[in-house]
């Protein structure tokens, strides 16, 4: 079979969009040999289950774990549509997929275009907007949403909503100060909600990246729903740890340490609390996924009558049901008794929808744990994950790395998040036939510290300082060492954007950012300057407000800024000022407590991604 190099325009992107969501049968963001085998079936392409998957290994080049993301599926598209004709089989896919197609939603569309949308998602999410923000005065004029048209889409595109879900989601992300909520708001007041919901969401580490103001303004439906699953996503996953929930310790298997416990993603921590409340009913059954395993809803019954409080009256009956559908409608009949009826239908059960599931699942979990303290489990040593750790994972998450990192250390320790890293700032930086994808058994433990020494090498050609630092460390997750090489990773990510577009020749330097700070300030009539990043007048926050009332002039309600004499008064000029920046088209990562306490690292970060807005064209913001 040959492959056929293709430019893609933005229609063609849509048409691949639609596709990958055909072929992503369970819904889980990547498509699988199994997956794509049954949808060539589906349309007549027929294929040997050999040739399949050699389809999936020829174009599995990011990541190699044997199915393919958006980005590889592209090419991979373009092999079918070549060779098979595809593209004209997809209104039929498209049929048999349970995918509605829209026109644009609004006048900003293009003519023509269309956009695609799983039904179920659209209803799932629409109710969860419902049900959260109900009793919320703010957002009377925008609920109830009806699930079964168009107004997920068109209800959300001022942006309130967004930043709200985000607040839902990651209390105190936004500060609603920031919010546009005039009755009547001009295009322009809606553009800077969006600003604001789109960099606040990817502070949190959802990744943005392709999706603009624009597209949500538009109501595009295959974005809108990619945006609100990761934000509700994050928001459901945020507290399924040891530290929030020290029960989770009854979890650990025989033989199993804590340190190896907590390595575990929140997903794998939930099939792992599952099976926990399974192994207690005596069913006799346990689960390894939330796709094929629970189709039959048996799990999901003895789950509810394990977690459900003993007066809510929830019963096994719905087992006896013969057909798949009325047994799972009986279900979560069940769940409506403890108020968990939530992004589940009858069909997306029996389907083994992904997302929904694991929606499903989490809400559980979060709602009723049903966990008792394990005994004789020291935990005298688990900690939350701190600011920094926190904020740098959700900047690799935020411009997409593969797989989702949920826990710095442990995620970081074969290498081939840092090495996507390297790509990212500059492509090409990594000669990926030196790194080890597919680990032996055997050697796994000398093959990642392998791959670990090689992404320590490539900092140090990039002018990295990494005194003291070997593979070793990063294998062993030091987590001294590994927060030193990723701070540098995220300098050299935002300095890289900003040389770019300076367009000087040379590298920015960490003074001239200095320079243009105070030079910004003075041309807008500011008094206030800074002498470098560990300033301490930065601590009021007044400076960072001046700075951003100086990229965009009138942006700071000078009557909601405090003097910031006390502690209380830092803290509310720094939130008002991160979401200030967010508004106006700075993609900030740092927090207001960083703002507070001075900490230079993140400090230069915020002037560095404030530099970046100001020389972007105007277009661009």
């Amino acid at each position: 079979m040959s492959a056929k190099t293709v430019t893609l325009s933005k229609e063609e992107i849509e048409e691949i969009t639609t596709a990958f969501q055909a072929v992503d049968i369970n819904g889980d963001g990547s498509i699988k040999a199994s997956e794509l085998q049954e949808v060539l079936n589906a349309v007549n392409i027929k294929l040997p289950g050999y040739k399949v998957r050699q389809l999936i290994e020829k174009h599995d080049t990011i990541i190699r774990d044997d199915q393919l993301n958006f980005e590889e599926f592209k090419k991979l598209y373009a092999e079918l549509k070549h060779d098979f004709d595809f593209s004209s089989k997809l209104p039929a896919l498209v049929k048999k997929s349970g995918i509605t197609t829209f026109g644009g939603m609004s006048q900003t569309s293009a003519e023509g275009t269309t956009h695609t949308v799983r039904n179920e998602e659209q209803v799932a999410f629409a109710n969860w907007i419902n049900k959260n923000f109900g009793e919320d005065p703010e957002c009377k004029k925008y609920l109830p949403i009806n699930p079964d048209n168009n107004e997920l889409f068109t209800k959300c595109n001022d942006g309130v909503l967004y930043c709200k879900l985000v607040n839902n989601s990651q209390p105190g992300t936004v500060d609603e100060r920031t919010i546009n909520r005039a009755a009547k708001l001009s295009i322009y007041q809606i553009h800077e909600n969006l600003n604001l919901a789109l960099n606040s969401a990817s502070s949190i580490g959802c990744n943005i990246i392709n999706i603009g103001p624009d597209d949500l303004y538009a109501g595009k439906p295959h974005l809108v729903l990619g945006l609100l699953w990761q934000i509700i996503r994050y928001g459901l996953l945020a507290n399924i740890d040891l530290h929030n929930h020290p029960g989770l310790a009854a979890l650990l298997l025989d033989g199993e340490s804590l340190e190896d416990f907590m390595k575990l993603s929140p997903e794998q921590i939930l099939i792992r609390w599952v099976n926990y409340h399974l192994a207690r009913s005596n069913c006799g059954r346990q689960i390894a996924n939330l796709t094929g395993d629970i189709k039959d809803s048996v799990a999901y019954i003895h789950l509810l009558h394990q977690i459900a409080p003993p007066d809510s009256g929830i019963t096994t009956h719905a087992e006896h049901e013969h057909d798949l559908h009325q047994r799972a409608e009986r279900m979560l009949q069940e769940a409506e008794k403890i108020q968990c009826r939530a992004f589940v239908s009858p069909d997306d059960v029996v389907r083994g929808n992904y997302k929904l599931n694991l929606a499903f699942v989490a809400n559980l979990f979060n709602m009723y744990p049903a966990l008792d303290q394990a005994p004789n489990i020291d935990l005298s040593e688990i900690h939350p994950e701190t600011r920094e750790e926190k904020m740098y994972r959700n900047w690799m998450n935020s411009i997409g790395v593969s797989p989702y990192v949920s826990r710095i250390y442990s995620d970081l320790t074969d290498g081939l998040i840092i090495f996507q890293l390297y790509d990212i700032i500059k492509s090409g930086t990594v000669n990926w036939n030196k790194v080890i994808k597919k680990f032996n058994k055997m050697k796994a433990m000398m093959e990642k510290i392998e791959n670990c020494n090689y992404a320590v090498e490539l900092g140090r050609e990039c002018k990295f300082s990494l005194v003291g630092i070997d593979g070793k460390n990063i294998y062993d997750g030091n987590e001294t060492l590994t927060l030193a090489l990723v701070w540098q990773l995220m300098k050299a990510y935002t300095l890289s954007m900003l040389t770019t577009l300076a367009g000087t020749g040379h590298p920015v330097l960490e003074s001239e950012i200095v320079t243009w700070v105070n030079n910004k300030l003075q041309g807008a009539g500011k008094s206030r300057r800074i002498t470098g990043f560990n300033d301490p007048t930065i601590s009021s926050g007044r400076v960072v407000l001046d700075l951003v009332d100086a990229c965009k002039p009138g942006s700071i309600n000078y009557d909601l800024v405090k003097q910031g004499d006390s502690e209380e008064e830092k803290l509310s000029n720094a939130q008002y000022a991160i979401s200030a920046a967010r508004k106006i088209g700075a993609r900030v990562y740092a927090l207001p407590e960083d703002i507070v306490e001075v900490k230079s690292k993140m400090v230069l970060t915020i002037f560095a991604c404030l530099m970046i807005r100001d020389y972007q064209p105007a277009q661009k913001r």
